[in-house]
């Protein structure tokens, strides 16, 4: 994957003509610093205009991009004195889950959340982010281990799905992911969940109940990828742009939607253009969410969450509507009961 992605080639070629006069300009035989000045004004201006306007598609280009920053990093930047536990005590050690316990000014938390790899060798380790079964067990023996010493969760989502490989499915990966969505809805410590860039459907809410939801602005949360959902109803993956349109994947449609409590605002350009203050913003909404969350009473904590959830979606009730025919014959009345769909 190539680190310009093909919408960001406009401002990637001013960027490099604007290095070029500089290189030009610094042997002292050539004054190009009003052309330079015209082409930042120019680049600046470009930059707003493509990043303001950024499609679905787009926006999920920039979630997978690689250089965009992933839950270590963002634990690293953001927590002190993190340890790292492993294995789900019943078969192995899922490298594409991450989770220990850290502190975040004086307050210790369990965070955990998907990990991706930065090159080919890392990636295989780590699975490309899609957890098996025994990464899902390893999450849920982790967020027990917080319920039992009373530490607040933090989760990072970032996949883009569970492995559906054969052994995975051999192991209960559909079940494993239904055990955790049940036991995460009534583990009684506070929950908050970041989506980071990928949200892929069941892998994404193995780790993804919790009392506040919040995505980051150029991260995707859905219930299938844009290719799956081409592939499904238009039988052609090169159709994942209107796929990824029509499944409102964005964290604005999902906020619009009451899906989500926040979004977490990124630097122009994406998460990887400016790391650090990434990680300070989501930073700054943990304190904030935390601070709501401690306040609420653990006996409410649950059936808040619970509601939470339940109340998600929009349903329009249909009331049955009484219509009467008429005999040719007798006149004789038979009531009929149809759908109102007015």
């Amino acid at each position: 994957m190539i680190a310009t992605l093909e919408f960001e080639k406009p401002i990637f070629e001013l960027e490099k003509k604007i290095a070029e006069l500089r290189n030009l300009s610094a042997d002292g035989r050539l004054n190009l610093e009003s052309e330079v000045k015209k082409l930042e004004s120019r680049l600046i201006h470009v930059k707003k205009e493509t990043y303001a306007n950024l499609t679905p598609w787009q926006r999920v280009q920039i979630a997978r991009h690689p250089k965009r920053p992933f839950a270590l990093d963002y634990i690293r930047q953001i927590f002190t004195d993190f340890v790292e536990f492993h294995g789900d005590r019943t078969f192995a050690d899922d490298k594409a889950i991450v989770g220990g316990f850290a502190n975040l000014d004086g307050q210790p938390f369990l965070v955990l959340g998907h990990q991706k790899g930065r090159d080919a060798k890392e990636n295989i380790m780590r699975n490309f982010g899609s957890a098996h079964p025994e990464g899902y067990r390893k999450a849920l023996r982790l967020m027990k281990m917080a319920e039992k010493f009373d530490r607040p969760i933090i989760t990072f989502v970032d996949t883009p799905g569970a492995y559906p490989g054969i052994g995975a499915e051999e192991r209960g990966q559909a079940y494993t992911i239904a055990v955790n969505i049940m036991e995460m809805a009534r583990i009684q410590v506070p929950i908050m969940v970041f989506v980071i860039g990928e949200g892929g459907s069941g892998g994404a809410l193995g780790i993804g109940v919790g009392d506040r939801v919040i995505v980051l602005e150029n991260a995707y949360y859905s219930v299938i990828s844009p290719e799956g959902c081409a592939a499904i109803l238009w039988k052609d993956r090169t159709k994942a742009p209107d796929a990824a349109a029509a499944l409102k994947l964005t964290a604005k449609d999902l906020l619009e939607l009451k899906l989500i409590d926040d979004v977490v605002k990124e630097p122009l350009g994406g998460a990887h253009k400016n790391p650090l203050e990434t990680a300070q913003n989501i930073k700054n909404a943990i304190k904030k969410y935390w601070k709501e969350l401690r306040a609420v009473d653990r006996r409410a904590l649950v059936p808040k969450r619970y509601e939470k959830f339940r109340m998600m979606g929009v349903f329009d009730k249909v009331q049955p509507k009484i219509v009467v025919s008429h005999s040719l014959k007798n006149e004789k009345k038979r009531p009929q009961r149809i759908l109102n769909t007015e």
